[in-house]
C-alpha cells in the first residue's frame, strides 16, 4: 500500500477516492446498491467537512466540522462494514483496509478535537 499524505485534506480526499474505486469493483445486489450510496456520501462527507474545518469561521466552528468529520467516517466504517464482496478474497482485504483507514481518521480526528477543546 503507498505511504498515506501527511496532509489531512489530502489524505481524507485520498480516503474518498478509494471508496470510490472499491465500490465499483463490487456485486451488485440490492443491499450493495442502497449501501454504497451512503458510503459514497459519508467517504466524501469527511473529506468536504475536513475542508471545510481548516476554513471554519473561529474555534467553535472548527471543532463542530471536525466533529462532523468523525461522525462521517464512523459512518463509513459501518457502510464497509455491510457490503457484501460475494466470495472474492481481494475484495475483503481491500474492505478491511478501507476501514482500517476510517478508524485510523476518526482517531486522528478524535486528537484534533480534544487539543481544540
Amino acid at each position: 500500500m503507498a505511504e498515506k499524505p501527511k496532509d489531512l485534506e489530502e489524505r481524507t480526499a485520498v480516503f474518498a477516492e478509494d471508496v470510490r474505486a472499491f465500490v465499483r469493483l463490487l456485486p451488485r445486489t440490492i443491499s450493495n446498491i442502497e449501501d454504497v450510496k451512503q458510503v459514497v456520501r459519508s467517504s466524501g462527507s469527511v473529506a468536504a467537512n475536513c475542508i471545510e474545518a481548516n476554513e471554519a469561521l473561529g474555534d467553535k466552528d472548527r471543532v463542530m466540522k471536525f466533529r462532523t468529520c468523525r461522525k462521517e467516517a464512523k459512518e463509513s466504517q459501518l457502510w464497509l462494514r455491510l457490503l457484501h464482496t460475494g466470495a472474492d478474497a481481494d475484495l475483503d482485504t481491500r474492505r478491511k483496509a478501507l476501514r482500517q483507514e476510517a478508524n485510523e481518521l476518526k482517531l486522528i480526528l478524535t486528537a484534533i478535537i480534544k487539543k481544540l477543546e
